[in-house]
């Protein structure tokens, strides 16, 4: 196959998709070495840059994903008629931050870091597409863990969540001390 066919069968995929696709699927289907890939994503982009395209190829994990151009955001939203996203609560955002540093994470893992009730704001990420169910803990009552997922990335300018920047040092607190327990 062709390199301008390659570029062709990529483009394809990924505009058709409109999702997030996983590198090795889109290898698979286009028939290009997993390899070559993210160089032949780089030739769209910088094909796409040349003719000022408002159209991009972004990695996201180990996924690629066609999206539009940051640049445009505002034309696209006035076309849409989009109501401004409401912006996520102090309360939202800590729940996020708890299952992005330490996913996956159950609802009770989250709470006992909160020390209060947190359904209702799981459940309000998961509607908003920034958290998703991960599958279930092998203990009794099989709760369901949460994850990111490729929404929360792009949300916050990220390529993984590698990208989170580092937790500040903070020392363990402990209930007991070593010592204290000698003396029970």
């Amino acid at each position: 196959m062709e390199i301008k066919e390659k570029l062709g069968a990529i483009e394809a995929i990924l505009f058709a998709s409109g999702e997030p696709i996983e590198i090795y699927r889109l290898s698979e289907a286009s028939q290009v070495d997993a390899g070559s890939l993210s160089s032949l994503i780089r030739l769209l982009n910088e094909r796409y840059d040349d003719c000022g395209s408002g159209i991009r190829i972004k990695k996201l994990d180990s996924s690629y994903q066609m999206c539009t151009h940051e640049k445009y955001a505002p034309q696209i939203r006035a076309a849409l008629e989009t109501k401004r996203a409401t912006p996520l609560s102090n309360a939202a955002m800590e729940v996020l931050t708890i299952i992005a540093y330490n996913q996956p994470v159950s609802k009770s893992f989250v709470e006992n870091v909160r020390g209060i009730d947190s359904s209702s704001v799981i459940n309000n990420l998961v509607e908003k597409g920034l958290v998703e169910e991960a599958g279930r803990l092998d203990v009794p009552g099989k709760p369901i863990v949460y994850r990111t997922t490729s929404v929360f990335l792009r949300s916050f300018g990220l390529s993984s969540v590698a990208e989170l920047p580092p937790l500040p040092n903070q020392p363990l607190i402990t209930d007991t001390d070593e010592n204290d327990i000698d003396d029970i």
